[in-house]
């Protein structure tokens, strides 16, 4: 049987209730915008293959499909697999291409009855209109519809468990174990991270998967490098890692006319919270301050330019709010200039951090302008949840050597955040120096992976594109050792 026979044989064996429940497990590849012209199993298969995610000799994800939906009787037949050699291989950290949080609540629908149903969308009229709530919509329809509304999401589950809580309390059971797993992956994945290798490794199972980070030629070789060629990064904590997070512009609106429309930064918790792990990893002391006016920022970056940075080998400060050229919003709408804030670091002014990297990311538009989108045959990854976070001067860090700032965008364009799953910039950032720190990266080569990343996304509403935009005066190579 070939490949397309195969699949259309599958597809043939599944009713309409079985492919909405398809669809909902991969809404985290093609979002609900892009399925709904689905119509049959068989336009399903043709969109996964589309995003690479369902091809000939890989068929990974369409057996985990059937095997979250319970058709083992075609897994068997069709795909020569068990249930017992999917729950084997499952088991192993990373293999599972639909998240956790994703099969949590299909778990949860298909222990929910009709009248249950009922009662669950009684307890959601406040939030959601009853003209949504039709006699129709399925549980899955009710959960992609809280999603939308951030309502829903991976760690955002307090409605759900209330509302479980009312109509089947071992519902909470599912939640519960999910967290629990979550919690225990997280703190897997990092410890992967720390030592460079997994548990299975180290219990001599699997292949040698990742080498210990003691083993990584290019951490060998970033280590070995003298002070002439990359920055000494030996003491800790490495150094302050500064994160001002600004959720609510309630203020703004009000006082400030210009910015009367300016919307609070759903989904910054998630920058923050990613940004605060990250940087724990990567051994600094991470102070947050939330909800900063201008004022604020200025006066907590003027008090760390006088501390004694002497054992300090760096300095990091992160700003994530609303933005315009050259500047970052408080939240009161006042401005404060990106090239003041980084400028108070210069040697003259900051002594202990002379000759030491100090580094800017910040998470904001420079502008309200679209970066075109050149047409090309692609899907948004979530393009009916993102929101922008805009609201001339064009230095933004001082010729003094020594400075890096990571800019989400260009200059006089937007940048995209989701509420869901926070900013496309931040997000990428934080994953590739989880990756490519323990493999010996460079600050520069992370960041160009992180523009390349980025720049692959889409926002196909307003056919927009985001391109980061890395500035420095690095003297070095920057590298940020786990060890």
């Amino acid at each position: 049987m070939d490949f397309s026979e195969c699949l259309y044989n599958i597809g043939e064996q599944l009713d309409s209730d079985e492919l909405a429940s398809l669809k909902f497990l991969s809404l985290d590849y093609i979002p609900q915008k892009k399925q709904e012209p689905i119509k049959d199993t068989l336009m399903l298969f043709q969109r996964l293959q589309e995003k690479g995610m369902l091809e000939e000799g890989n068929l990974s994800f369409l057996k985990e499909l059937l095997f979250r939906i319970n058709r083992l009787d075609l897994l068997q037949t069709f795909l020569a697999t068990t249930k017992e050699e999917m729950e084997k291989e499952l088991q192993i950290l990373g293999r599972a291409q639909i998240s956790a949080y994703r099969v949590m609540l299909f778990q949860v629908s298909e222990d929910v009855d009709k009248q249950e149903l009922k009662s669950f969308k009684f307890f959601l009229n406040k939030e959601i209109s009853k003209c949504k709530l039709d006699n129709d919509m399925s549980l899955l329809d009710i959960f992609t519809e809280m999603e939308k509304r951030v309502l829903l999401g991976e760690t955002n589950l307090d409605i759900l468990k209330r509302i479980c809580e009312q109509i089947n309390k071992s519902l909470l059971g599912k939640i519960n174990d999910y967290e629990l797993r979550r919690c225990s992956d997280n703190l897997t994945e990092r410890r992967m991270s720390i030592e460079g290798c997994s548990d299975s490794f180290l219990n001599g199972e699997g292949s040698l998967g990742a080498l210990a980070m003691s083993d990584s030629p290019r951490e060998q070789d970033s280590e070995s490098q003298t002070s002439d060629k990359a920055y000494q990064m030996k003491n800790k904590p490495r150094g302050y890692c500064l994160i001002f997070n600004n959720y609510d512009f309630s203020v703004a609106r009000k006082s400030v006319p210009k910015l009367h429309n300016i919307k609070d930064r759903k989904g910054t918790d998630l920058d923050e919270e990613t940004l605060r792990q990250t940087f724990k990893m990567l051994h600094f002391e991470i102070i947050l301050y939330k909800n900063s006016t201008a004022k604020e920022i200025y006066e907590v970056l003027q008090s760390y330019q006088t501390m004694d940075h002497n054992n300090k080998d760096c300095f990091v400060c992160c700003i994530l709010s609303h933005g315009d050229k050259g500047i970052v919003y408080g939240t009161d709408g006042k401005q404060a200039s990106i090239y003041e804030l980084t400028s108070y670091f210069t040697g003259s002014k900051c002594p202990s951090l002379a000759g030491k990297p100090k580094v800017f990311f910040i998470q904001a538009c420079q502008g309200e302008n679209y970066h075109q989108a050149i047409p090309i045959d692609t899907d948004s990854e979530q393009d009916t949840y993102l929101e922008m976070d805009s609201s001339s001067q064009k230095r933004y860090i001082p010729d003094e050597a020594d400075f890096l700032l990571g800019m989400a965008t260009v200059t006089n364009c937007v940048s995209y955040r989701d509420p869901l799953r926070g900013t496309w910039f931040i997000q990428s950032l934080c994953r590739s120096l989880k990756e490519r720190c323990p493999l010996g990266d460079d600050i520069l080569t992370i960041l160009t992976e992180v523009n390349y990343e980025v720049s692959n996304k889409d926002d196909w509403k307003n056919m927009g594109k985001q391109m980061p935009q890395p500035t420095f005066t690095l003297r070095k190579k920057l590298f940020f050792p786990l060890k």
